[in-house]
């Protein structure tokens, strides 16, 4: 298990490849990175895709991936948020200050030689979801598959029942 740590939210594609470059030498730091992306859509789409297309490496996005990223977000932009540490249904995933995202591994993830599949806590979830990354010949682990806009509980300020 490990705890990736950032301290701001990149507001520009500047911002997040610098943040990537020290990062994406790990498949943790990639899976970490796969969360702040996803936490920029919200506010800005096209940044966001963006920052998926570098994660991404050489397989950018297609229009089939965007779509579904799109899907997912509507009404939810509360999931990605779910990934930082305290961040509940309680607190309408509200995530404390630094940003830090847990991402674990198990006697499975490193199956396929060049691959990985690690799990990220949600605070909304009640077990990790998987991201799956893939080494690339420039040695940096690169966003393959992901499961991360899975459905969660909802926050306690949508549900009428909680």
């Amino acid at each position: 298990m490990q705890r990736i740590t950032f301290y701001d939210l990149p507001e520009t594609l500047e911002a997040f490849k610098a943040i990537a470059e020290g990062k994406q030498n790990t498949p943790f730091g990639t899976a970490a990175l796969t969360v702040l992306a996803f936490c920029v859509y919200p506010k800005n789409k096209e940044l966001s895709l963006q920052m998926l297309d570098i994660l991404r490496g050489p397989r950018p996005l297609s229009v089939m991936d965007r779509q579904f990223i799109a899907d997912r977000f509507r009404d939810k932009d509360y999931v990605p948020r779910s990934y930082f540490d305290g961040a509940t249904p309680q607190n309408n995933y509200q995530p404390t200050d630094p940003y830090t995202i847990t991402v674990s591994e198990n006697p499975y993830s490193y199956q396929n030689e060049g691959y990985a599949t690690l799990y990220v806590t949600s605070g909304g979830a009640d077990s990790p979801r998987s991201v799956q990354l893939r080494l690339a010949k420039d040695g940096k682990w690169y966003l393959w598959e992901q499961y991360l806009l899975a459905d969660i509980r909802k926050p306690e300020s949508e549900n009428p029942w909680a």
